[in-house]
C-alpha cells in the first residue's frame, strides 16, 4: 500500500480540472496512474453529490452503466438517482495495478479500470468484507 497524497486529500477540487486530468492523465508511472483514477473517482463523486447523475454515468465503465440500467429497469442517470450510495469525502488512498485501481475515500470505495478515454468506474459504493471481496451497490457483470 501507498501513502496517501496531502493533495488528494481536498474533496472541493474544481470539477472542470478532474475531468482535464482524467482525460489527459492515466499513462505513464504508478503515481501518475493513481492520481488520475483517484481524479476519476472525485469527479464521479462530485457528479453524484450535485445530482448531476448524466455526467456521474458518463464516469461509469460500459458495462457497469448497462448493468445498472439492466438492475433497474431505467436509464442510467434515473438508476444512479435511485441508488443510495455513500457520501464520500477525501481521497484517503489510491492504488493501481496495470490498468486497473482502487480508490479509497472516507466513506466510499470504488474500483477503477482503465479505458481509451480515461479511467471510469466500475464499481462504487463498496465495503470491505472480512476475508471475502468487497459488497459493491453498483458494479459491471
Amino acid at each position: 500500500m501507498t501513502a496517501p497524497r496531502p493533495r488528494l486529500h481536498r474533496y472541493a477540487l474544481s470539477l472542470a480540472a478532474a475531468v482535464l486530468v482524467a482525460g489527459s492523465a492515466g499513462c505513464g508511472g504508478p503515481a501518475a496512474r493513481e492520481d488520475a483514477a483517484a481524479t476519476a473517482g472525485i469527479a464521479f463523486e462530485a457528479a453524484v453529490a450535485s445530482g448531476d447523475h448524466a455526467h456521474a454515468c458518463a464516469l461509469l465503465a460500459p458495462q457497469t452503466r448497462e448493468q445498472l440500467e439492466q438492475d433497474e429497469h431505467k436509464n442510467c442517470p434515473a438508476a444512479l438517482a435511485s441508488q443510495d450510495l455513500p457520501r464520500a469525502r477525501g481521497v484517503r488512498e489510491a492504488e493501481a495495478y496495470g490498468r486497473q485501481a482502487v480508490v479509497r475515500m472516507s466513506g466510499d470505495t470504488m474500483f477503477l479500470s482503465q479505458f481509451p478515454a480515461g479511467w471510469r468506474v466500475v464499481a462504487a459504493g463498496c465495503a470491505p468484507r472480512p476475508e471475502r471481496p468487497y459488497n459493491c451497490l453498483i458494479k459491471g457483470a
